[in-house]
């Protein structure tokens, strides 16, 4: 019957994928790998299996048709270090301090220090057998104790800071971030394509013995600055002749990144690991509008806790486990991915996190519905923030939140009022009162860890 199941799983795999090049012979590894590819302000709108007619994304698309689609899935916050630190802990990112944007190189304007005694994901794995990597954005501090390779990733390719201020020179404030493992490199070309050969060749070289493995591959694609290939871009053009020039470049980045991720589907493909691999696609917060992005129906975008902000594209795949064409309702946060990573390779979390685990949504199996409330937030300078924190908290489809730290707190029946049009604070005064009483547990947690690192 094993056998029987296995041939089923690789010959749907083959159908599901009719272009790619006959997989070479490999040793399997006994545990599954698992591969996060996280994408950076991608709106949840910005892919074409969505419904979006002006944008070509058949690789994105791939993942959501031959695996499964989550309708409700939440980045832990607006930004990006913040859901980056909850992707690797498995726990809200204050929690592990990080509530909101690290920026080493302007100290006086960074909000948030890793904690270092918080056991990331690769740290959990590596025990387990896993060799773990980390190709791209990494955005968790730029100095010890915070490097890649001290937090459990055996091999680190890619960007330490936050955002590049130009994809081909890949500096950021005149200072050069880009790193193999510890050691400063200067690579020539486009940060999305660069992202993508070395993923490519880490799978190539994992495909060669039996070791499992974890590939975070965090491109820093669709971020700011908005600069796709040239070439890219008048194909965008040629097709769209009547988009704004903002759309049509957001579009051209985001089908260049889809074509990245297209070349490491093909890879898994080509080496065989695609039927024992698990694929999660997800992106750090909602798109920026002001650079074009589509969020969908929802309300704002990247920087607030309104639905625009939080919901991101969701998707898994993974052959002979997940049905092809999967969707699920479940409300879904980034931190459930390392809950999830855990189960899958049979390791047992560490107590306290605050992910759960999706693996039984991907084996179709029943779930007791264990309705859990959810939190968001982040903390920021400047005179909009003053240093202040902006939050959301969720019980049901009823969400309480505050925007702004200086403007009252605001509450929304999100099922019949998805787009956050009718604040129901003064109409719904016992919804407001328990919801905001919940919410100020939720801060005082935050405030037993630091954020800062200490003098």
């Amino acid at each position: 019957m094993r056998k029987r199941l296995l041939a089923i799983a690789i010959v749907l795999n083959v159908a599901l994928a009719p272009l790619a090049t006959p997989a070479v012979a490999t040793a399997q590894p006994s545990r599954p790998n698992i591969l996060v590819i996280l994408s950076d302000d991608q709106g949840r709108g910005d892919y074409s299996a969505f419904g979006t007619k002006d944008i070509r994304t058949p690789n994105m698309d791939r993942i959501f048709r031959e695996g499964i689609t989550f309708h409700n899935f939440f980045a832990n916050s607006c930004v990006c270090s913040p859901t980056r630190a909850a992707l690797l802990s498995g726990c809200y990112p204050d929690r592990v301090g990080v509530p909101g944007v690290i920026r080493e190189e302007l100290p006086a304007n960074s909000w948030g220090w890793l904690s270092p005694g918080v056991k990331l994901l690769p740290q959990l794995l590596q025990p387990a057998g896993y060799d773990c990597a980390l190709v791209g954005k990494w955005h968790l501090g730029t100095t010890s104790p915070n490097l890649p390779n001290e937090r459990g990733f055996d091999h680190f390719h890619g960007f330490l800071g936050d955002m590049m201020d130009d994809y081909w020179t890949h500096r950021r404030n005149q200072l050069n971030y880009m790193r193999h493992n510890r050691e400063a490199i200067d690579p020539k070309g486009h940060a999305t394509d660069l992202f993508t050969e070395w993923a490519c060749g880490y799978l190539e070289e994992r495909a060669q013995g039996s070791q499992p493995f974890f590939l975070y591959l965090a491109y820093n694609a669709p971020h700011a600055p908005i600069q796709p290939p040239p070439e890219w871009l008048a194909k965008v053009k040629q097709r769209e002749p009547q988009m704004n020039e903002q759309r049509v470049k957001l579009v051209a980045l985001i089908e260049h990144l889809d074509s990245g991720v297209g070349k490491v589907l093909a890879t898994l493909d080509r080496t065989g690991q695609a039927t024992n691999t698990l694929v999660v696609f997800c992106s750090d917060n909602g798109g920026v509008l002001a650079d074009g992005a589509n969020n969908g129906p929802w309300r704002s975008d990247k920087g607030h806790v309104y639905e625009g902000g939080l919901r991101v594209p969701g998707a898994a795949r993974w052959p002979g486990v997940i049905a092809p064409g999967s969707q699920t309702e479940r409300m879904t946060l980034t931190m459930d991915i390392f809950a999830t990573a855990c189960a899958v390779a049979g390791v047992p979390p560490p107590a306290g996190i605050d992910g759960v685990s999706f693996l039984p949504t991907l084996r179709r199996e029943q779930e007791p519905a264990v309705p859990r409330d959810l939190y968001f937030m982040r903390r920021e300078g400047g005179v909009a923030y003053g240093g202040k924190t902006i939050e959301a908290f969720r019980r049901g489809n009823w969400k309480l939140l505050q925007d702004s730290p200086f403007a009252p707190l605001e509450l929304y029946h999100v099922g019949t009022d998805p787009g956050e049009t009718t604040n129901l604070a003064a109409q719904q005064k016992q919804v407001f009162t328990e919801l905001a009483a919940a919410l100020r547990r939720q801060i005082q947690l935050s405030g037993t860890v630091p954020w800062q690192p200490p003098p």
